[in-house]
């Protein structure tokens, strides 16, 4: 994909309108899960697909602050763990209570008849969702590339570097990762005025 097409990223106030609209759906606790999925842990749209309960569980069954991603359920061989951010652990703990007989091997996203779902439809969904909210150029990627962007503004203030971002994004480069993060301008004016 060249740069010029890339998934746009997602500002807050379109996070905050999506999740609103995702609410009103009709398996609104479910939707809810799979965009912060995407926007939060920026997982790909086959990642989504593949997650069960069991890389989400801590030793007690309960969720965990991580997600043991395996490389069969992730592009290539970047399985790793996966920090959740608590919004996405407090759906993710809602979601599984409003779920009957959950297995530990069960998928985390399902079709309304209970069946797994393919990378395909969870690209699918996001392409509904961002036509319905009028957000063009958005696509199932716009959620991860938001995840990695917000993470490399945010990193320095933890005390990280541009290498941690690339162990968020699971990339085996930091090119791939530096591709993913869009650039802000204002930010460069700003950064300029104090060197």
């Amino acid at each position: 994909m060249s740069l010029g097409k890339q998934a746009k990223t997602l500002t807050k106030a379109q996070q905050d309108t999506v999740l609103s609209y995702l609410l009103t759906t009709r398996y609104g606790s479910r939707n809810k899960v799979i965009f912060l999925l995407s926007v939060r842990s920026g997982l790909r749209a086959k990642e989504i697909a593949s997650l069960t309960w069991t890389m989400l569980q801590d030793a007690s069954g309960l969720v965990s602050d991580a997600i043991n991603l395996t490389d069969s359920a992730s592009k290539g061989k970047s399985g790793g763990v996966v920090w959740l951010n608590k919004e996405l652990k407090t759906a993710l703990v809602d979601y599984r209570k409003s779920l009957k007989n959950v297995d530990a091997g069960d998928r985390v996203i399902k079709s309304e008849r209970g069946t797994a779902v393919s990378a395909q439809v969870i690209v699918n969904m996001f392409a509904i969702w961002y036509r319905k909210m009028g957000f063009e150029g958005c696509s199932s990627h716009s959620g991860r590339r938001t995840f990695i962007t917000n993470a490399a503004r945010k990193i320095s203030t933890v005390g990280g570097s541009i290498k941690d971002v690339q162990m968020l994004a699971r990339h085996s480069s930091l090119s791939m990762t530096q591709r993913y993060i869009e650039a802000d301008v204002l930010a460069q004016q700003k950064v300029v005025q104090l060197i």
